[in-house]
């Protein structure tokens, strides 16, 4: 799966030790397309809500609602070990098997 830093924030274990909280995202894979209608009616509904979405965004708050799939709560050290260089918005190809995580920058 593809994944997203959407958010990096330092935090404190509880034996007060420094650390890293990171929060990935699911990357879309493909990107989104507009499908187009086969009847006039419904071309002209389509444009109307997007209108509507352009106009109050409230309409679009469903794209700007983000679950994360994998929070990582890491000590300083415990992040050098790792070994991957996490920055906000850098996109990761993630591997689970065999009861292991490997990050693969893209």
């Amino acid at each position: 799966m593809r994944v997203r830093v959407h958010r990096i924030e330092s935090y404190r274990d509880l034996d007060g030790n420094l650390g890293k909280r990171i929060e990935l995202v699911q990357e879309e894979a493909s990107p989104k397309f507009i499908i187009r209608p086969e009847s006039e009616e419904a071309r002209v509904v389509q444009d109307m809500l997007r209108v509507l979405q352009q106009q109050i965004p409230l309409f679009n708050i469903q794209s700007q609602i983000t679950m994360p799939k994998i929070i990582l709560f890491l000590t300083e050290r415990e992040y050098e070990e790792l070994g991957v260089d996490f920055d906000v918005n850098r996109v990761y190809e993630v591997d689970l098997s065999s009861q292991t995580i490997k990050f693969k920058e893209i």
